[in-house]
């Protein structure tokens, strides 16, 4: 144990004495929280946004790292504008956002490989709101690759004493549970809404990780990364947490605003409602049972009310609790 912490001590000061360019592509909280911490590890980080003054050619020129911190609306028109510019055969590309491409069911890191198809691309997700990172508050987080090596480089780039960062070799899986949380945040803010009580608020979390993992292993998703810090910690986090967008919507909808007023007064973008819709169609073609993700779909579509989801929940056939 005391050899494998030397050599981690070993790797973070070289990682310092030999830092990183890295261009952060979206300006928002969570992007530029994590320029935050990548800048305060000593590397030269250059944050873009649509809005700035910085043209994207300039922000990627000889950069090593380029991570993406936009909504999901945005991941292929800026991946293509990327691509249109020269980018190093060795520069990585991390995705950290969460969500579903609505055209092509495709996950952002699928977008970004297929774009670029010989770069390292690595997911970051896990239980991460930006806020609290903002006041310096410990988090954890995983970096997840394909490519060892790449994932190993990100996390010395952004691990310090009050962001934990681990690796796993499971992207897809890794991305999933960010992604598919944010469908359960929303019922989760609904069941707070409606002050259903602690019991439910458990049974609902609880129930909706099965469903990630339905979905995540048909994917092709590892079981096991959904128990980790991006599947049930990051769930953990958004269902609790008035912080989360996605669980404002939820919340807000029980108390009888509308879909349309809450997004307009939303501070970012909730990505579960999109998230929502594009799970409901995938969830179709692989005939996946999704009860949570259907009744938060027909709460979004205006279909039903809060109370209703409930009732169409709690009234379903008994079952067993897992089919052995």
């Amino acid at each position: 144990m005391t050899n494998q912490k030397s050599e981690i001590i070993r790797l973070s000061v070289a990682e310092v004495q030999n830092p990183k360019s890295v261009a952060i592509l979206g300006a928002g909280a969570w992007g530029t929280a994590l320029a935050n911490l990548a800048a305060a590890n000593g590397h030269e980080v250059r944050l873009w946004s649509r809005h700035g003054s910085q043209t994207l050619e300039a922000v990627l020129k000889d950069v090593q790292i380029i991570l993406s911190a936009i909504s999901m609306t945005g991941v292929r028109d800026v991946a293509s504008q990327v691509h249109s510019f020269p980018v190093s055969p060795e520069t990585i590309f991390i995705t950290a956002t969460k969500g579903l491409d609505p055209q092509t069911i495709c996950t952002p890191s699928q977008i970004w490989q297929t774009i670029f198809p010989n770069h390292g691309v690595v997911v970051l997700s896990g239980p991460n709101l930006s806020k609290e990172i903002e006041q310096e508050l410990p988090a954890a987080t995983v970096v997840a690759s394909n490519i060892p090596t790449a994932a190993e480089l990100v996390q010395l780039v952004f691990s310090s004493h009050r962001f934990r960062v681990y690796t796993n070799p499971d992207p897809l899986g890794v991305e999933l549970g960010g992604t598919l949380k944010n469908v359960i945040a929303i019922a989760a803010g609904v069941c707070d809404g409606l002050q259903l009580g602690t019991n439910a608020k458990a049974a609902l979390v609880t129930r909706g990780l099965t469903e990630i993992i339905r979905v995540g292993n048909d994917w092709g998703a590892k079981t096991e990364t959904f128990y980790g810090l991006s599947g049930l910690g990051d769930l953990l986090a958004t269902c609790n947490s008035p912080l989360s967008r996605n669980y404002q919507v939820g919340y807000q909808l029980a108390s009888g605003k509308t879909l349309r007023d809450i997004l307009a007064n939303l501070q970012g973008t909730a990505e579960g409602v999109n998230t929502c819709r594009v799970l409901i169609q995938r969830a179709k073609q692989q005939n996946i049972a999704v009860p949570i993700t259907e009744q938060v779909y027909r709460l979004l579509q205006g279909d039903i009310t809060p109370r209703q989801a409930l009732d169409e929940l709690m009234l379903r056939d008994i079952k067993p609790e897992y089919n052995y």
